[in-house]
């Protein structure tokens, strides 16, 4: 069974995750995308953010640290493959998307700091 004070940090991990989508999300919007999904889950893939604007589509990875730094670094490979593999159970599930540009985009996130929006982050590989 889990401790108290590991489950109090979970939640407060939790809590701090989706402050952080709901700022990235604000940001997007401000910046004309228009948000399409929040929280998407296939299985053994998550993305925080699908977000359209013009003919693109952004699957966006959302990554709130301490430093923007330690953010960067967060997407590991593993987390690069999980991702691919949701957005292409997105996609699936909504073949019109397959006119537009897709790209998987990061938004990364640091107290005192202005969000950093990386247009491209990585390789999205879908099928």
């Amino acid at each position: 069974m889990m401790s108290e004070t590991k489950h109090h940090a979970r939640r407060a991990a939790y809590a701090y995750g989706l402050r952080a989508e709901t700022v990235a999300t604000l940001w997007l919007r401000a910046r004309l995308y228009k948000i399409l999904a929040r929280n998407f889950r296939a299985h053994g893939g998550e993305i925080d953010i699908i977000a359209r604007r013009g003919r693109t589509i952004a699957f966006v990875e959302v990554k709130a640290r301490g430093a923007l730094d330690d953010a960067i670094i967060a997407i590991t490979p593993q987390k690069r493959r999980r991702f691919s593999f949701a957005a292409g159970r997105w996609v699936a599930a909504n073949p019109w998307a397959m006119s537009y540009t897709l790209r998987a985009d990061a938004i990364f996130l640091a107290p005192g700091r202005l969000p950093r929006h990386l247009e491209n982050a990585f390789e999205l590989r879908i099928g």
